[in-house]
Order: structure tokens, then C-alpha cells, then sequence
């Protein structure tokens, strides 16, 4: 092969490589989704961009300021944002690691994330009788992370040019 061309590439690879950026495409997302809420957290309710009404304000608003909207005084859009830094670090131990540890990571905190989500759902629809657009789109995307991460977990994908765990 001359120094010029490359080395073919793998089906699997190829695969593994669209599965990792759509990961990561979907974690920023959130991440970003979840940076907002936390701003509004803490800027307040001015900044907060919702299309839903609910007693005169927005829905948003409503499971914003709700007592579901904090833990022992943490938001829980903070909570959110935390678990998406570590879903980033994880697919970071998984790059150095390329072994079980670091997809397994990242498959139990979407898990955790989507069964919290889950949850808040839960709350929206049945104690606060309200719902927030941000709040969906974190949903969807831990929903979307937790296949995505478990399939990867699941199929022992490893980085390019290492062989399977």
C-alpha cells in the first residue's frame, strides 16, 4: 500500500463510528437543553421561552416554579446538566478505555437519566397537570441515548483499530 491511501474501512466501523456521532450529537442537545433550563433556573422565569398556556402563564413556567422542580434545594435541571457531563465523560473513558467500562457507564447513566425522566414525567402529567417543552426534549433525548448507548453497550463495540473486549 503506498503512503498515500488509506486503509480500508470496515463495515463495522463504519457503523460504530455513525453510532458514536449520533451519540454524541444527541448528548450535546441535551446538554444544551438542559444548560438553558439551568439558566432559567437561576436568571428566572423571564428568560424562559415556552409555547404552552396554563393559568394565565406558560406550562414551562408552571413545572419550573412546581415543588418537583428541586431536590433537597438542587434543581433539577442542574441534575440534568450533570448528567449529561457525564454521559461526555464516559464516552471519554470509553475512547482511552475501549473496553465494558466505559460503554457500561454510559449506558447506566442514560438508564438512570431516563428512568428520573421518566418520573418527572410522571409528575407533569399527574400532580402538576402541566407541561414543559425543555422538559419533553431532555426526555426524548435521554429516551434516544439510552437505546443508542444500550445497543452500543450490548453489540461490545470497541474505538477504531482495537479489537472487541
Amino acid at each position: 500500500m503506498a503512503p498515500t491511501e488509506r486503509p480500508p474501512v470496515a463495515r463495522g466501523d463504519v457503523a460504530r463510528d455513525r453510532l458514536m456521532v449520533a451519540i454524541l450529537v444527541v448528548t450535546t442537545l441535551g446538554f444544551l437543553d438542559a444548560a438553558y433550563l439551568t439558566y432559567v433556573h437561576y436568571a428566572g422565569f423571564g428568560a424562559l421561552a415556552c409555547f404552552g398556556a396554563h393559568s394565565g402563564h406558560s406550562s414551562c413556567e408552571t413545572v419550573q416554579s412546581s415543588q418537583w422542580a428541586e431536590i433537597v434545594g438542587i434543581p433539577v435541571a442542574l441534575l440534568g446538566l450533570l448528567g449529561y457531563i457525564g454521559l461526555f465523560v464516559s464516552y471519554w473513558v470509553a475512547a482511552r478505555l475501549d473496553g465494558e467500562l466505559g460503554r457500561g457507564m454510559s449506558f447506566c447513566i442514560a438508564l438512570i437519566g431516563f428512568g428520573f425522566s421518566l418520573y418527572l414525567t410522571y409528575r407533569e402529567l399527574f400532580s402538576i397537570h402541566a407541561i414543559c417543552e425543555w422538559c419533553v426534549g431532555s426526555a426524548v433525548c435521554l429516551t434516544i441515548l439510552t437505546v443508542l448507548t444500550g445497543a452500543r453497550f450490548l453489540r461490545g463495540e470497541t474505538t477504531a483499530g482495537a479489537a472487541p473486549v
